[in-house]
Formats: structure tokens, C-alpha cells, sequence
């Protein structure tokens, strides 16, 4: 018996947990705009998740488990408010006639209660993305932020996809509340003289996620796909709350097209596969449908493509082709072209090189990665030794190429692609 019942425990929680993943943004950010502050509103709605720990596991899940939430959540909001009113009642001053003590409620409260008898959740999610992606935090604390709110992620969990310690992520966590707070942000969606630089910090906290996922920085796997199934999932809702931003939509497609090589981006030891070398049958046919359906949408609200949209565009070069060997390299170069105006970053200028390289011959790619040598921005990258390690090797200076694949390795954090660098510098002597 205590088996059985053990075994509903599990799974009661199980349930609660995968809705508290799909509904915590929701309740989070709808409480926020009672209680018009994201800390409070994150502490009510974990209030609410405790009680359906408690209620859920004797009565059962109810058969509208996020409406559940959400209602338990806006009720401990206006119990919250209304103790704040009767505690600033008690503090009026003494002279002040009874019956106006009585029919005296502050104006937030009264737009408080407005706020809580409204349902517009689109509105209220796109409060809490500006707010947990401010500018006034670092790029770090947006992350957690964001993955914590509206990801609905433990502390934990983003401490090991990110591969820091538990306790660090919950001093961001705790510290971007107190200078959300300290700042006085206020929890609304920006004004359109400021929206597009709010827009571009929102878009590149959940790239960063993405890439995280995607290319491991450090660790002993080259990819960690649940990272980018949550900054997915996050892309995703913010195309439905903006659907005439463009870049939106254009990150939508970038990362819909490049989640559909994770498969064919590791072999069956989790060792790397370069994309020349990828099965593309293994290649997602649905997340490449997407993506194209993504960019064709950006394209149609019209205006240049952005940096996303420019990026989209390249990762459709490929998926577009059977083969490595029928990819459209001066399409390619184009866009990267076009992408140097939008984004002139070193970084660009090197992945360009290796569209050249493909185009036009190694050594016209060898050329451009030896003007980047001395770039300070390039610095310590562990990719322009292990760009030009293989461009060498291609123009047959092999003991050049695996002096760079060496010092590429020395320069990787993740293990997966030090040992992967190691290995074409073995190859090689």
C-alpha cells in the first residue's frame, strides 16, 4: 500500500512539475501586474505551487490544473494587497474621520483589483520578457532571469545547463530582483521610441540560450539540447505576443533550422560531426519546414532582413541541399556580405572566410584569416586557430596546420571539441 501510494506521489509531482514548466510564465507575469512587482509575483505563484503539492496529492490533479494555478496565485496577490491597505489604514493619521478610514482604499489597490478582474495574458507575458531582459542587467542575470520566470526553471536546473554552481546562479537570480526593484523598473512593455534596443536585449538572451544549448562552452558535452528547446519554446511565444517584429520571426527560423541538425551533430560517442560531414537524412524535415515558414514570414513584413533574418537565411542555404557538395557558396558569401553591414564583428569576418575558402580556394580563405590574427576581439577564440589549422592543412602545410590544432585545443573549454581539435592535429603528423 505504501508502495502504491509513494508511486501516485511520484507521479502527482511528475504532473506538477511538466505544468508548472508550461504555466509558471503565465501565472508569474499575470500576478506581476497586481502586484506590479516580479519578485512578490514570483513568490505568490511558488506559494500557489506548494499548495497544489499539498492539495493535488490528496485530491487529485483538477482537470484545469494552469487555471488552478493561476486562480490560487491572483487570490494570495489581493489577500497580499489587502493586508498592505489595512496596514496603511492602521498608520493614517488619528484625526481622520471613521467612516472616510473605512471607504478609504489606496489607488493601486483599486487598480490592482482592476488589474486582477482582467485576462489578457499576451499582454502580461510580454511585461515580464521586457522585464527579466532589462538593459539596467547584466547579460548573465537576464539569462537566469528570464530562464527562471518564464522558462519556469529551477535554480538548479539552469545551474547544470549551464555548468555553474547552484548557489551562483541564485545570487544572480536574487540580485537581478533587488536592481530590478532598486531601479524601479516598471513592469510594462517599452514605449516605441525605446522598443527596438529592448527588443535587440531580449533576442539576445535567448540566442545566447540557444547557443549555449547548441555549442557548449565548456563541459564534457558538445551540445545540451534541453537549452535550446527552452529558448525555442520562449522564441516561439514571443512571435505570437510580436507578430509584426520581423527579427522575431527571423530568430524563430535561425534556431528552428539549426535545432534540426542536433541529431546529426554528434556521432553514437556524443563525438562532434563538422556540418560537411553530417547526415542530412537525419536532419529534421518538421523544424526545417518551420524555420522556412519563419523566414518567409520575416520577409513578408518587409524592410532589410536583420541580423537574425541575415543568419536564418544562411542555415536555409544548407537545409536546402541533399548534399554538403551542392551547397550555394556564393549565395552564401553574399549573405555574409550583407551581414558584415549589419553586424561588422570579426567573428562574422571569419565564418565568412571559410564560405570564401569553399567559393573561391583555401588560400583566398587563408588570406582573410591571417588578416584576423591580430584582431584583440579574436583573442583567446579557440575557432580562428582551428579555421585556419584546417585551412592550412588543405593548402598542404601540414606542419603549420597541426601546430593550430594544437593551439586550438589548448584554447576549447568543452572537452568534446578539445579531444575532436586533438584529433586533427594526430591526424596530422
Amino acid at each position: 500500500m505504501n508502495d502504491a501510494l509513494t508511486e501516485r506521489d511520484a507521479a502527482t509531482r511528475r504532473v506538477i512539475d511538466a505544468v508548472w514548466r508550461m504555466e509558471a510564465a503565465k501565472v508569474i507575469a499575470s500576478v506581476a501586474r497586481v502586484v506590479r512587482d516580479v519578485a512578490l509575483a514570483e513568490e505568490l505563484a511558488q506559494d500557489a505551487f506548494v499548495a497544489a503539492l499539498e492539495h493535488w496529492g490528496r485530491a487529485g490533479v483538477p482537470d484545469k490544473p494552469g487555471a488552478w494555478l493561476m486562480t490560487t496565485a491572483k487570490n494570495r496577490a489581493l489577500d497580499r494587497l489587502r493586508q498592505h491597505a489595512l496596514h496603511a489604514r492602521k498608520h493614517e493619521e488619528l484625526g481622520r474621520d471613521l467612516d472616510a478610514q473605512e471607504m478609504h482604499v489606496t489607488p493601486d489597490f483599486v487598480d490592482a483589483l482592476d488589474a486582477a478582474r482582467e485576462d489578457d495574458i499576451g499582454d502580461d507575458l510580454l511585461r515580464l520578457v521586457f522585464t527579466a531582459c532589462h538593459p539596467v542587467l547584466s547579460l548573465d542575470a537576464r539569462v537566469a532571469l528570464t530562464l527562471r520566470l518564464l522558462g519556469g526553471l529551477t535554480t538548479d536546473e539552469i545551474a547544470r545547463g549551464f555548468l555553474v554552481p547552484e548557489p551562483t546562479i541564485a545570487q544572480r537570480i536574487v540580485r537581478a530582483k533587488r536592481t530590478l526593484s532598486a531601479a524601479r523598473v516598471a513592469f510594462e512593455a517599452p514605449k516605441a521610441a525605446e522598443r527596438a534596443a529592448r527588443l535587440a536585449s531580449v533576442l539576445e538572451v535567448i540566442y545566447l540560450i540557444f547557443n549555449e544549448g547548441y555549442s557548449a562552452t565548456a563541459g564534457a558535452d558538445w551540445m545540451r539540447p534541453a537549452l535550446c528547446e527552452d529558448a525555442l519554446r520562449l522564441a516561439r511565444v514571443l512571435a505570437e505576443l510580436m507578430p509584426e517584429e520581423s527579427e522575431v520571426h527571423g530568430l524563430v527560423a535561425l534556431m528552428e533550422i539549426q535545432a534540426s541538425r542536433i541529431k546529426a551533430r554528434v556521432d553514437r560517442d556524443g563525438r562532434p560531426v563538422l556540418l560537411p560531414d553530417q547526415d542530412r537524412s537525419r536532419w529534421d524535415p518538421l523544424l526545417i519546414q518551420r524555420g522556412f515558414a519563419a523566414l518567409a514570414r520575416a520577409d513578408a513584413l518587409g524592410g532589410a532582413r536583420g541580423l537574425y533574418a541575415l543568419q536564418a537565411a544562411l542555415a536555409a542555404c544548407h537545409a536546402r541541399t541533399a548534399t554538403a557538395a551542392e551547397t550555394d557558396w556564393a549565395m552564401i558569401i553574399a549573405l555574409y556580405d550583407a551581414l558584415m553591414v549589419v553586424a561588422p564583428t570579426p567573428v562574422v569576418e571569419l565564418n565568412r572566410a571559410v564560405a570564401v575558402s569553399m567559393a573561391v580556394g583555401a588560400q583566398a580563405g587563408l588570406d582573410i584569416v591571417d588578416r584576423l590574427r591580430d584582431s584583440e576581439a579574436l583573442r583567446g577564440y579557440h575557432l580562428l586557430p582551428g579555421v585556419r589549422a584546417d585551412l592550412l592543412a588543405r593548402v598542404g602545410r601540414k606542419d603549420e596546420a597541426r601546430e593550430e590544432f594544437l593551439a586550438a585545443a589548448a584554447l576549447a573549454r568543452n572537452a568534446r571539441e578539445r579531444e575532436f581539435l586533438l584529433g586533427r592535429g594526430r591526424e596530422l603528423g
